[in-house]
């Protein structure tokens, strides 16, 4: 359980006066009995948001038992890219000169001399000039200049390295990354004259990975291809979904062991390649009233939410939990499908009562 100070949040909420009174437990498909005046936690918008309360409907999803796997991150092969030079040159500039390092789409990466590419620029002007001066009016010109300008784009120049020439440009140019990835080779050093179809980089796009895992034989018939699965890397707080897309069965250390493995998302780039990660396979499942993890109290004594009665106005009641696992927790009794609950901010809410009222939230007769 998070460790709370009480007095801290006493300068945020207002006293709850008045005796706790009990009660029967509602079960998940009864009607709540009438919220009593006594018990209630009464507080301002701007307690609300200091205290950063948030509330959610309980609804029904479905739920089951959670079976967490040890994996480990990959990069996704079908996702690497050779990085090679467009043209024979020397290579004047290095940008990332070290493997490890991350870069994004349309980055530079390296600066080439090449007459082959400095041709080709000269013969895209001359077209463009011809073009213009006969005021764009002569159709076999305007093929001559697409033509000129197609051979630079298969040399790697973009449209905007294109449209920026002109008879002062430096005889240099700069090449940057087809993707976002991460750079695992660099194959050539500055200075180093390169004939064309050179191995420069290897770039890994890491915006997909596979994560990997081992599975026993009682685990291999709780999933499938294409089934979805969720993944939790390192202390990141949020599981990550993710989708099997192999299975291969091995045999190690006379051990029949099954290689799952799962494409997921990276957006941001955050997850590196070689991180471990936790695989959650779920069995059972059913549908149930369920809610986040955050927003049910356990302590010594039992189990409970806090119910939002009115507005701003809350209320502990005591619940009876079932399958519990990171992604939520079935509630057998004491809520009813769409009653609004408190899931941020639940354990300041509790901080609070026990301080004002001085007894247990979840047993009224009980004195601390």
């Amino acid at each position: 359980m998070m460790k709370i100070t009480p007095c801290i949040f006493a300068l945020l909420l207002v006293t709850a006066c008045g005796k706790k009174t009990g009660g029967d437990p509602l079960t998940a498909h009864e009607t709540p009995s009438p919220v009593k005046a006594e018990n209630k936690l009464m507080l301002t918008d701007s307690q609300v948001r200091l205290a950063n309360i948030t509330t959610q409907p309980a609804g029904r999803k479905a739920i089951g038992e959670t079976i967490p796997i040890n994996g480990w991150l990959k990069v996704d092969e079908q996702q690497s890219k050779t990085i090679s030079s467009r043209a024979a040159g020397r290579v004047e500039k290095l940008y990332i000169k070290e493997s490890g390092q991350p870069v994004k789409a349309g980055q530079p990466l390296y600066v080439l001399y090449s007459e082959t590419i400095l041709t080709l620029q000269q013969e895209y002007l001359l077209a463009k000039a011809q073009y213009e001066a006969l005021e764009k009016t002569e159709e076999r010109y305007k093929s001559f200049l697409d033509a000129a300008e197609h051979k630079l784009l298969l040399y790697g120049l973009t449209k905007d390295q294109i449209n920026q020439l002109n008879p002062s440009s430096p005889p240099r140019v700069t090449f940057q990354a087809p993707a976002s990835g991460i750079i695992t080779a660099v194959n050539v050093t500055e200075g180093e004259y390169v004939p064309e179809g050179a191995l420069l980089y290897t770039l890994e796009n890491i915006e997909n990975l596979w994560v990997e895992a081992e599975l026993y034989p009682d685990e291999t018939s709780l999933v499938q291809p294409g089934d979805n699965i969720l993944v939790r890397v390192g202390n990141e707080s949020q599981a990550i979904p993710g989708k099997v897309i192999f299975l291969s069965p091995e045999y190690r250390a006379q051990t029949q062991l099954t290689i799952l493995r799962a494409s997921l998302k990276n957006p941001g780039m955050k997850l590196i390649p070689g991180q471990q990660a936790q695989v959650y396979l779920t069995h059972s499942s059913r549908e149930a009233i369920t809610l986040p993890p955050d927003a049910v109290i356990h302590d010594s004594h039992g189990t409970h939410v806090y119910i939002q009665t009115e507005n701003n106005t809350f209320q502990p009641r005591v619940v009876k939990t079932g399958i519990e696992n990171f992604d939520g927790i079935e509630i057998i009794s004491g809520v009813r499908e769409g009653e609004i609950v408190a899931v941020s901010g639940a354990y300041l809410l509790y901080a609070e009562n026990i301080l004002r009222n001085g007894y247990d939230v979840q047993h009224p007769n009980h004195q601390h």
